[in-house]
């Protein structure tokens, strides 16, 4: 059984890093097992119970502002240190993914980091870059969707936007939400937003590093 979930895993890095050379994003569908989606969810839960959840702001450091308007959710930061034993599951598999795309795509990455991410039925994301001006070191984007029986009636589409080399007009992607479902594009080069659903949207978020992540101010 672990040998075929190690197959199954491997494929999917594959297809991660094939996609990511091609095109600039990747979508994998049932990155996570049914059980490790319910497993998350539960420290999800137990985060918001503990009342650890903040609410997003955007830009870095001293340009940090919160506009509800321009961005909806709150998050939790993790801690790897700290990380509960599903959430511990899921940073090793990031862990994972990093090395591969590394020893694949020689992109130089050196560190993660996540937070868990809370959208209200109703609040929006709106189109932005994920890598700051004053910071660069973020490459890649990754979205891990936690949403069960996610409908398209529901919305909360991630929706990214793709320039094209012709310098034609971009080419929109929209990406439903669903449980398991993995996301992933540059950081540096896909403007994207998040839309609006009618049901809390949960997802783990984050980004690989090109730093350590206690040096990215350098």
């Amino acid at each position: 059984m672990e040998e075929a979930l190690e197959d199954r895993l491997l494929y999917k890095f594959e297809q991660i890093a094939d996609r990511l050379s091609d095109k600039g994003y990747a979508i994998i569908d049932n990155f996570l097992e049914p059980q490790e989606v319910r497993d998350l969810l539960e420290v999800l839960t137990h985060h918001q119970h503990q009342g650890s959840f903040k609410k997003a702001g955007i830009g870095a450091a001293d340009q940090f502002t919160v506009d509800k308007e321009v961005r909806g959710d709150y998050i939790r930061w993790i801690e790897p240190s700290e990380a509960l034993p599903p959430t511990q599951v899921f940073l090793d598999r990031m862990d994972e993914v990093m090395r591969y795309i590394n020893r694949t795509c020689f992109l130089g990455l050196k560190d993660y980091e996540f937070h868990f991410t809370v959208y209200p039925p109703g609040t929006v994301y709106q189109r932005h870059i994920d890598q700051f001006k004053e910071n660069d070191h973020r490459r890649l984007s990754f979205i891990c969707y936690l949403n069960e029986d996610w409908r398209p009636e529901h919305g909360g589409n991630l929706r990214l936007y793709l320039p094209q080399e012709d310098g034609s007009e971009e080419e929109e992607i929209d990406i439903l939400p669903i449980a398991g479902r993995l996301a992933c594009f540059r950081a540096d080069m896909i403007p994207h937003e998040v839309l609006a659903a009618s049901r809390h949207r949960y997802s783990l978020t984050g980004w690989m590093l090109d730093q350590l992540n206690e040096l990215t101010f350098l």
